[in-house]
């Protein structure tokens, strides 16, 4: 039976510290070697989650933007993206508008991933912006008007703030054709994520494109928090980190040790030795 095992990165594989641990790396390294079929879904783009998993042995494309793009390591290159219609983003940018609420918007040009803002003022969305521009070189560029900016190559929205703040934009983007989004806590800062994208595009969706492109005979997925959902209605099998939130554990399969004990990798070993 071919086995894939899928793990998210953020509050799941990655410590509390946003790193992978020595120990975790070492294990699935070895097991990897050994034929074991591993990859990540995860909200982030290729400009933090390449870094952050170079020492890892994936050898699996894996599903960046919540499904957005599925993206080959090895090859160093994307093998699918879903983009969002021009109409629905003139409809996506009004929502923000209208709450005042600011957003990046994702685009590709050519084949670069670009993010675009008209203004960055709150403390959590300065810090995001820059730890990804000074950190992991992804280009931004400031425009007057996001309408300037959306066309048929856009991708992704992405907010962070106070979850009250974010309901309304979120209850308005919920009443969008083509598009769906993804609202959930941050793992680091407590405030919440609103991020919007196709309605092709999913952590469901990217983890059904590999099964059927791969071969797949069975799918075990890892995850902590809302964003996961939709993998793992994708998967036969769903663990749940120790930390992660009860939503989560009560869809999950099982409940293994937390992101902080090496929890996935520790699972991994005890599951591939039997």
């Amino acid at each position: 039976m071919k086995r894939l095992f899928i793990t998210d990165l953020d509050g799941t594989l990655l410590s509390s510290d946003g790193s992978i641990s020595v120990k975790t790396a070492d294990i699935i390294n070895k097991l990897t070697q050994s034929g074991m079929y591993f990859t990540f879904a995860t909200a982030r783009s290729v400009y933090s989650a390449k870094p952050l998993t170079a020492a890892l042995g994936i050898n699996v494309p894996c599903i960046l933007m919540n499904g957005v793009s599925i993206y080959d390591l090895k090859a160093d290159g994307y093998i699918a993206n879903q983009y969002i219609s021009t109409e629905a983003s003139e409809k996506v940018i009004e929502a923000f508008k209208r709450e005042k609420a600011e957003v990046f918007l994702y685009r590709f040009n050519e084949e670069v991933l670009t993010c675009y803002y008209t203004r960055v003022t709150t403390r959590v969305m300065q810090s995001f912006a820059e730890v990804r521009k000074n950190r992991y070189n992804k280009p931004y560029i400031q425009c007057a008007d996001l309408m300037d900016a959306a066309n048929e190559r856009t991708v992704y929205y992405t907010a962070l703030a106070e979850y009250e703040r974010l309901l309304p934009v979120k209850l308005a983007v919920d009443g969008i054709d083509g598009v769906d989004c993804a609202f959930y806590e941050d793992t680091y800062t407590g405030k919440w994520f609103l991020e919007v994208f196709s309605a092709a595009a999913s952590k469901s969706n990217g983890l059904r494109y590999l099964r059927e492109s791969y071969g797949f005979d069975e799918v075990v997925a890892f995850g902590d928090n809302l964003n996961d959902l939709p993998m793992f209605a994708q998967a036969d099998i769903r663990i749940a980190v120790g930390n992660a939130r009860e939503e989560i554990k009560a869809a999950a399969d099982y409940v293994i040790g937390t992101n902080d004990e090496d929890g996935v990798a520790r699972w991994l070993v005890d599951e591939l030795s039997r």
